[in-house]
């Protein structure tokens, strides 16, 4: 029986992972904050709950150690995340250090111990780490989101070439739109009059469908069970139709990394005419 690592299992892509996994005949450790509260996967067979904050390292270590107590780990899937949406200028210096110490620091605090333990013990495991269609192209109002999520997928980029020859694969799902409370609990918003057309603009978007599709994350989890045993070397798994959209946008403008083809894409799904 193989085993799956997952962060941030207590509620949608997380939650609906380990479920799918639980269905599929692996072993689960399923991590989360207060897993004293979780009501349902604490109910199936071969399900694993330990408490874990990814932002604090005592946790952390302390997770990994009862891990690799239950069971040899296969996939270690970083999951785990929030968004910081606003304007720039608005965010205070705890709130961006907030964001890249969930979102980044998070996903490294995690993988450091579970990288030696895979080549030390000779296990041919795998990451997934969940990014962002916008760690691909940039999305208004999220600049320091979307920087972790940018830098996640170099991080795991160069991670897939340094584990190569150890048999150990980095992957990352970018999806888009999920219908989670990450539009909730999971986000904190900031606000400034100045930038009010570019929010109008962009809820208006959300709200009609026009700059983001909401997948089920019953779906988005079926492309982390792909990622785990395709057995392919593919790195970046795009999920969602909203990102599939874009991502087919940015393909046939050029992948240049520079203004003007983010600049296009935006005009394209007609966000910059106000």
């Amino acid at each position: 029986m193989k085993t799956i690592f997952i962060t941030g299992a207590s509620s949608g892509l997380g939650k609906e992972t380990a479920k799918l996994f639980q269905r599929k005949g692996w072993r689960v450790i399923a991590t989360m904050r207060n897993p004293e509260k979780e009501q349902e996967l604490n109910l199936l067979n071969n399900v694993h709950l330990l408490a874990m904050d990814i932002t604090d390292s005592v946790q952390v270590k302390q997770a990994f150690k009862e891990a690799v107590s239950i069971a040899t780990i296969d996939v270690v899937f970083n999951n785990a995340g929030y968004g910081l949406v606003g304007p720039f200028e608005t965010y205070t210096e705890q709130q961006i250090a907030r964001q890249i110490d969930t979102n980044l620091n998070g996903v490294l605090r995690v993988a450091h111990p579970f990288v030696s333990y895979f080549r030390e013990k000779g296990i041919k495991g795998i990451f997934i780490t969940t990014t962002s269609i916008y760690g691909i192209v940039a999305n208004p109002l999220s600049s320091i989101y979307c920087a972790t999520k940018f830098a996640l997928e170099g991080w795991s980029e160069s991670m897939g070439y340094d584990m190569a020859a150890f048999g150990i694969k980095f992957k990352t799902i970018a999806p888009g739109g999920i219908k989670t409370s990450f539009a909730g609990a999971a986000m904190d918003l900031t606000y400034h009059e100045a930038y009010n057309p570019i929010l109008e603009r962009m809820t208006k978007g959300f709200e009609s469908g026009e700059l983001i599709h909401f997948t089920e994350p019953e779906e988005i989890a079926q492309r982390v069970y792909e990622a785990a045993t395709d057995g392919t070397d593919t790195i970046r798994y795009v999920a969602g139709i909203d990102a599939v959209e874009i991502s087919r946008l940015r393909d046939d403008l050029g992948i240049e990394a520079n203004s003007r083809r983010i600049n296009e894409i935006y005009k394209v799904k007609n966000f910059l005419n106000f």
